[in-house]
């Protein structure tokens, strides 16, 4: 298969209330009575990509979208400077995720995604295997110190322009250590030049990296509307200054947990922004995944990665629920 489905639209959506003052956007779309898919954005905080949806077939599936806490159509919206992010952790979105599922009346669903996506994806089918009954990922990363650790610093080697120009940014006490956990506190200054400032350095770096891999985009997150940008630095800084409230390497420890879920992992070899160690760790841990390692491809895709989640979603649709 080498094309998407046609795009289709949602045949019901709504808020629904988490918790905490939160309610999460969600939509459904296909098949009302077919195999539940739940496609898990990345960033954190990048919103759901209404184009997941023709990633499936639609005659197939039941396919569910949905944004996380504080971004997309979510509300309340981290753009706000007075929304907290207290209650915005991986524990609360993997209760978001299961409250959804009950929400919607789901017994099991496929889950697929990719980048941030893929450290929920696999946080929440560890802690609930019983409720997945396939994985697709693309993009594969557990936000293990080592991996935020080589964005934000170890691919400055590759990229010594940009990235001295993202540190520079930053005060000058603050240039020699943790970068993330200097953005984190900027992101969240009482000056409104301040933030905005360092939103937009945030995403230069972000931009530079994807922009030097292969088929990368110049612009994809700086180009983002404002409101938006702005949630995704503040809640992307968040997650990665506190290590997504993981321990070192869970993700990868707890592997044996997902014993009996089929998967597909796909990942690109020239992927500048996660290395293909962990999705090779992954699958190694992980016997029932199947590694695709695509040499064309980087962090933001490629027709041929896109051409085998088509194959894999093909695939785990005719096994049914």
């Amino acid at each position: 298969m080498s094309t998407q489905f046609p795009p289709v639209e949602p045949y019901a959506h709504g808020l629904l209330d988490v918790g905490d003052g939160n309610r999460i956007y969600w939509e459904t779309s296909g098949d009302p009575d077919g195999k539940p898919a739940l496609c898990v954005h990345g960033g954190p905080g990048g919103g759901g990509r209404r184009g997941g949806r023709s990633l499936f077939d639609p005659a197939v599936y039941r396919i569910v979208l949905f944004d996380q806490r504080g971004c997309g159509e979510s509300r309340p919206h981290a753009s706000d400077p007075a929304v907290s992010l207290d209650h915005n952790t991986t524990e609360h979105l993997i209760a978001d995720m299961e409250r959804l599922r009950e929400h919607l009346g789901i017994e099991r669903w496929l889950l697929y995604g990719g980048s941030w996506g893929s450290t929920l994806i696999l946080a929440y089918a560890e802690r609930y295997p019983e409720r997945v009954s396939e994985i697709v990922i693309a993009g594969v990363t557990t936000t293990r110190p080592e991996e935020t650790d080589w964005l934000y610093h170890g691919v400055g080697r590759l990229l010594p322009g940009p990235w001295e120009a993202f540190r520079d940014a930053l005060p000058e006490a603050d240039r020699g250590g943790n970068l993330v956990a200097a953005y984190n506190r900027l992101i969240n200054s009482t000056d409104e030049a301040v933030r905005i400032k360092a939103a937009r350095d945030w995403c230069a770096w972000e931009d530079a990296v994807i922009a030097h891999e292969a088929l990368g985009t110049p612009g994809a997150y700086s180009g983002k509307p404002d409101d938006a940008l702005m949630a995704f630095v503040r809640i992307c800084a968040h997650y990665f200054a506190n290590d997504a409230w993981l321990d070192d390497g869970q993700l990868l420890r707890d592997a044996g947990r997902l014993a009996g879920i089929p998967a597909v992992l796909i990942h690109g070899r020239l992927d500048l922004a996660s290395p293909l160690n962990t999705a090779w760790e992954l699958a190694k841990a992980w016997p029932d995944a199947e590694l695709k390692v695509l040499d064309d491809s980087g962090h933001t895709g490629s027709p041929a990665m896109r051409n085998a989640i088509l194959e894999a979603t093909e695939r785990f649709g005719r096994r049914g629920r």
